[in-house]
């Protein structure tokens, strides 16, 4: 989660908050792996693969309420969190894009705003500059994406569950890829603006 800048930053690496954020990059891959079993002729996982989700979730709040209330942010964690989030947005893309639960058009949309950002951030260290803090409209944008993905894998069976998790997947589909990108937009004025006070100062 996003952390105050007002806290005292440490270099510390063993803290419970960063030990959470390891163990939400490990799940990555098992989560990976259990999403896409029945592609393999394995049996499905979705039920493990949402537990395994869910548990994400939390230590994402845990580890930034943790961190602040036991001030034990660190330049560690600040690095830690964002490509924990990032990296579960983009395994489970490519796990409902492999299983054709998400379209390819969206998957290239997302993707393509993390591309962005990748040049945003090469700009960003040419000019010495740190990345961009995780703003609040990205974390928003990842939380309603992180809503979306559990609920349309869960409407890949047949029911009514399935339907309603379908309706309110997309919707939160929708919601997050607007503000994915609107905060994307948002990140690269910053930079623009960083760019552009570094030059005049030349």
């Amino acid at each position: 989660m996003e952390v105050q800048e007002t806290r005292v930053q440490t270099d510390r690496v063993l803290t419970i908050p960063n030990i959470l954020s390891m163990a939400r990059l490990v799940g990555v891959p098992l989560f990976l792996w259990l999403i896409l079993r029945p592609e393999f002729g394995g049996p499905k996982s979705d039920g493990w693969a949402l537990l395994v989700l869910a548990l994400s979730g939390v230590s994402d709040y845990l580890d930034g309420k943790l961190a602040r209330r036991w001030n034990q942010i660190s330049s560690l964690g600040r690095l830690l969190d964002p490509a924990a989030d990032r990296l579960y947005v983009l395994s489970t893309l490519v796990g409902l894009t492999w299983r054709e639960i998400l379209p390819v058009w969206l998957t290239a949309a997302l993707l393509a705003r993390e591309l962005m950002l990748l040049v945003a951030v090469a700009v960003l260290r040419r000019h010495g500059y740190p990345p961009p803090q995780v703003n609040f409209l990205g974390k928003a944008a990842t939380f309603n994406l992180m809503y979306a993905f559990p609920l349309l894998l869960l409407s890949d069976s047949s029911g009514w569950i399935s339907s309603l998790a379908a309706i309110f997947g997309w919707a939160f589909a929708g919601w997050g890829t607007t503000l994915y990108w609107w905060a994307g937009v948002l990140y690269v004025v910053q930079v623009r603006r960083l760019v552009r006070a570094d030059a005049m100062a030349d």
